[in-house]
């Protein structure tokens, strides 16, 4: 479980445009399940998601990961922590121009010091589940906004982390994609992954793969109905 306890964002803290992003959110993550932040553009969903995922500290509060409180760690086991837990999927897909889909995929993992070769049977053999094997040696810019995203997905799975944390996923995406992409949700439940998903498209927090659904506004949260 991923808990939240009392959590606070605060930006530009003590001058005159200080701005509480989120404000006292406690809030408990189930592992193995589909879970959706709610809410609209502003509400705090993608600070939260940043907060979750170990790539900011919040202001006050706690967060705790399997048990262990990790909001006080150093820097150097939270990038330890998100590097082997969280696989992110971003609203702007993020990718390096000029740089092959292949090697796109495998650049969270080079921290590691992973063998070359270990690392890119993994990646082809994560191209060919999402069916992109073909596009292992096109460059970013070349591919479709479908294949991109599922390079993003082979990205953020890369370094075979237990939580998948995805902000907006679905933003620049048609409707065929957008349900292609609830498939992969779903098949990655399957696979035991968490899955954690900052949105306000229908199509995400109604689809039947989702089990929970939080609304966030304002910097708050509550349950949905």
């Amino acid at each position: 479980m991923i808990e939240l306890i009392n959590i606070r964002k605060v930006f530009n803290q003590g001058r005159p445009n200080e701005f509480v992003a989120i404000g006292g959110v406690s809030l408990s993550i189930d592992f193995n399940k589909a879970t959706v932040l709610r809410g609209p553009s502003g509400s705090g969903k993608t600070t939260l998601l940043s907060l979750i995922g170990c790539m900011a500290r919040p202001t006050s509060g706690r967060i705790t990961l399997s048990g262990r409180e990790i909001t006080s760690l150093p820097e150097r086991f939270l990038t330890e922590i998100r590097q082997k837990t969280f696989g992110f999927i971003f609203q702007q897909f993020n990718l390096i121009k000029g740089v092959t889909a292949l090697e796109n995929a495998m650049l969270p993992a080079y921290p590691t010091g992973e063998k070359h070769a270990s690392l890119k049977k993994r990646a082809l053999h994560l191209f060919d589940l999402f069916n992109i094997s073909r596009k292992t040696a096109s460059r970013v810019e070349w591919l479709s906004g479908g294949e991109a995203q599922r390079v993003t997905i082979v990205r953020a799975l890369i370094n075979n982390p237990s939580v998948i944390i995805a902000d907006e996923p679905t933003a620049h995406l048609d409707t065929k994609l957008s349900q292609e992409f609830m498939e992969i949700i779903a098949r990655l439940k399957d696979e035991q992954k968490t899955v954690l998903i900052a949105s306000h498209d229908p199509m995400v927090y109604e689809s039947s793969v989702i089990d929970r659904v939080v609304n966030v506004r304002d910097g708050k949260v509550d349950e949905a109905a």
